[in-house]
């Protein structure tokens, strides 16, 4: 039986994700009926004549703050819809600069989940009231965009690559960057040499377990030069502690 995942994205800006949604693996999930996706515009759920959806800060300050109560009126809507197809808790997560930073750890966590509903906040920022309808505030860097939609559909493009039956290689995300903690190592096809630079003679030998061990090691390879501060929060194994060390005797 194929498990559908339900994603509830809230937006004032629904035509942002129409391309990113509708292509490629998130496109073919939506297709097999493993992924359902629904944009809900926010300003649907204003109660003003001219669909307002943000109002002056109190206290004073730049910009503008999205009211609570059109954001609360679209959350218990999605809510509500799902209450009544299925018993399920749901995950309300707000895009926000002062959540947690998104990790492969939290995709995992949210593929497991039946429903998510995603709040793409805008402006100066959320009338902090809403929060008591969130269960998670996502970050997807230390860095400040225009608005929520684009880390939507990142967690959205990350957690749904994890469901069984989206990619065509159920290997496939086991194999990925950040998957156990570390990054991925280097990939190589056709043609055996290109501009002069040769594929690793260990990747045409045949020998499973020397590539096996060659790919690992060099992941931490990579890892150390790249992201040396992953390695500190893994548990490394007693290879990865030896392949580490020939990594740094290697130079």
């Amino acid at each position: 039986m194929i498990r559908n995942v339900e994603i509830d994205i809230l937006t004032i800006f629904p035509g942002m994700f129409y391309g990113p949604l509708s292509e490629s693996i998130l496109g073919r999930a939506q297709e097999k009926g493993i992924l359902t996706v629904r944009i809900h515009d926010i300003r649907d759920f204003s109660t003003s004549r001219h669909r307002v959806v943000d109002d002056y800060p109190f206290g004073g300050g730049p910009g503008m703050v999205m009211k609570a109560e059109p954001i609360a009126a679209a959350v218990e809507h999605a809510l509500a819809a799902r209450v009544q197809a299925k018993e399920s808790r749901s995950r309300v997560i707000m895009t926000t600069p002062a959540g947690s930073t998104f990790s492969q750890d939290m995709a995992k966590g949210f593929a497991s989940c039946d429903h998510l509903v995603i709040i793409c906040g805008h402006y100066e920022g959320v009338d902090e009231r809403v929060m008591s309808l969130v269960t998670d505030r996502v970050s997807i860097g230390d860095y400040v965009l225009t608005g929520g939609e684009l880390p939507a559909m990142v967690i959205v493009d990350a957690t749904a690559r994890l469901l069984p039956g989206v990619l065509g290689d159920e290997e496939s995300a086991s194999a990925d960057s950040f998957w156990d903690g570390i990054l991925d190592y280097p990939h190589y096809t056709r043609p055996r040499v290109w501009r002069g630079h040769e594929v690793p003679d260990v990747l045409l030998s045949g020998d499973h377990e020397r590539i096996r061990k060659w790919r690992r090691k060099q992941a931490l390879k990579v890892t150390l030069e790249q992201r040396p501060d992953l390695l500190s929060q893994v548990e490394l194994t007693d290879e990865d502690v030896e392949l580490l060390k020939q990594v740094m005797e290697d130079g």
